[in-house]
């Protein structure tokens, strides 16, 4: 447990464990709880959790750990090298939410395919551009389980119960909480484009889309028309109507947000993240972020490290 883990992440992964004892009357599932220091560990809502020591945590089958808030700023040298040697005595290493994040800066996850919640995706491919990064509810790769949060964990125990006790057991479980609709490991973290942004337009959509992926190396609005086959003025139009922008002014606001989340989340400088994000020059980022932001680059990082 990472001191403000996600208390809904955590119980999905817990209770199905919990009822699955419960609904066979035997104790399938021995549950321990871990942190750094080994103490009272506060959810991000404030729930407690008590503790014992990670370096107690000897002879699991499973070793996840659940992590929210800012997972890139957890940096303790002694975790990341007991976490090496886990895999070493068969333990199943897993990341749920940002656990995956500390994984990854412990160097557990190189060669292994893996997911994170959405919220984390974008910086940790820019801090560790060969990650096999998916955008699943959760993957599982040999001995490295990694689960994007929220209410996937339940998806993932109903698999991981159904491959030791059976799929009627696991539905039986899954039935505990009403989680009837049961979701498949690659399906998507997040609601589809046409929900996030109410538009049902072919054109739009697919333009967002490229927009999206081509955060570093912006295309023009001509390169955009061109790909979905219309007029740069009538995709203009279109943007318009449906998001209530212009396209090049939505696709510098998608690439300004995206700069603003590696500057509160990263180490990175600004002169990377500029690159990162297609700026051509540091004046123009400057710029660009302070009619976003209210504050130049420099300023914002100031104040939130204050």
């Amino acid at each position: 447990m990472i001191d403000g883990f996600p208390l809904l992440s955590y119980s999905s992964a817990i209770e199905p464990l919990r009822a699955g004892n419960l609904l066979s009357g035997a104790n399938l599932f021995e549950i321990s709880h871990f942190s750094a220091k080994g103490n009272r560990i506060k959810s991000s809502s404030g729930a407690e959790i008590v503790t014992r020591c990670y370096d107690e945590a000897l002879g699991l089958d499973f070793l996840f750990l659940v992590a929210g808030g800012d997972p890139f700023k957890v940096d303790n040298p002694e975790l990341f090298e007991w976490l090496a040697e886990a895999p070493k005595t068969d333990t199943v290493l897993g990341g749920i939410s940002g656990g995956p994040v500390i994984l990854t800066k412990a160097g557990l996850m190189k060669d292994y395919r893996m997911t994170v919640h959405w919220e984390h995706a974008s910086l940790l491919e820019q801090m560790y551009p060969n990650l096999i990064l998916e955008r699943s509810l959760f993957v599982i790769d040999r001995n490295r389980i990694t689960c994007s949060g929220g209410t996937a964990p339940l998806d993932l125990m109903h698999l991981l119960i159904a491959r030791e006790f059976g799929t009627k057991f696991a539905r039986d479980v899954s039935d505990w909480f009403i989680h009837t609709d049961v979701r498949k490991p690659g399906e998507a973290q997040r609601s589809g484009l046409e929900e996030r942004f109410g538009t049902q337009v072919g054109s739009v959509l697919s333009s967002i889309e490229l927009i999206e992926n081509h955060i570093a190396d912006p295309l023009t609005l001509e390169q955009l028309a061109r790909l979905v086959g219309m007029s740069s003025r009538h995709l203009n139009r279109l943007f318009q109507r449906e998001i209530g922008t212009s396209v090049m002014k939505f696709c510098r606001n998608t690439r300004l947000e995206v700069a603003r989340k590696l500057i509160e989340s990263s180490s990175l400088t600004n002169n990377e993240i500029l690159q990162a994000t297609g700026f051509s020059s540091p004046v123009h980022f400057s710029r660009a972020f302070s009619e976003q932001f209210g504050l130049p680059p420099t300023s914002y990082r100031k104040g939130k490290k204050s």
